[in-house]
């Protein structure tokens, strides 16, 4: 292969990531604000055709799972960057698991895409860097003095999962904050066994 025919394939290649980032990053945002969006509707706001679309996500169940794992990836890597802005630890756990809700709801109403064997390969792959992620959060906490030592990652993301269930609207948000505060008063005891 040429020089010249090389740098072309190169260009095509970097062109192809950026169009795949674009509409992954476009049907999050899009399908935040409607679940049911069609993929042209995806596709018009991303910048790129139908076709383009198509060719990086032959159904719309692939394009649904490709968000979910860019969601869960950039969720699973944020809570270092939390930690290092937020005010406190508390409030870096508390924005990390709202943030989480937030994706999570993005996923209500998408049917079947989310329970194809795939996706629940990918579920079952998110649940490792997610506890990693909380697990940070949580020493922190402990260090910080707003948690007890001893709880585990996995139990707290389990517990949170009330966050995903409230409504998506202010009165949601404002229930979600106070249940956070109830899990907190509570988590300031360590763990025990009834």
């Amino acid at each position: 292969m040429s020089e010249e025919t090389q740098s072309g394939y190169g260009t095509q290649r970097r062109a192809a990531a950026r169009n795949r980032v674009a509409i992954i990053e476009t049907a999050h945002r899009l399908l935040a604000e409607n679940p049911l969006v069609p993929l042209t509707d995806v596709a018009t706001a991303a910048g790129v055709g139908i076709a383009t679309l198509y060719r990086h996500f032959p159904t719309r169940d692939d394009l649904l799972v490709a968000v979910y794992r860019h969601d869960v990836d950039r969720l699973s890597g944020m809570a270092d960057e939390l930690l290092a802005r937020s005010p406190s630890a508390k409030a870096a756990f508390v924005e990390w698991f709202e943030t989480l809700a937030g994706f999570i709801r993005i996923k209500h109403g998408l049917g079947d895409a989310l329970h194809s064997a795939a996706a629940q390969s990918l579920v079952a792959e998110a649940w490792g860097p997610a506890s990693e992620a909380v697990g940070k959060l949580v020493d922190a906490c402990v260090a910080e003095g707003t948690v007890a030592p001893g709880h585990d990652p996995a139990d707290l993301i389990m517990l949170m999962s009330f966050l995903w269930r409230v409504a998506p609207d202010d009165d949601g948000v404002a229930q979600g904050r106070r249940l956070i505060a109830t899990v907190f008063n509570g988590i300031q005891q360590e763990p025990r066994s009834l």
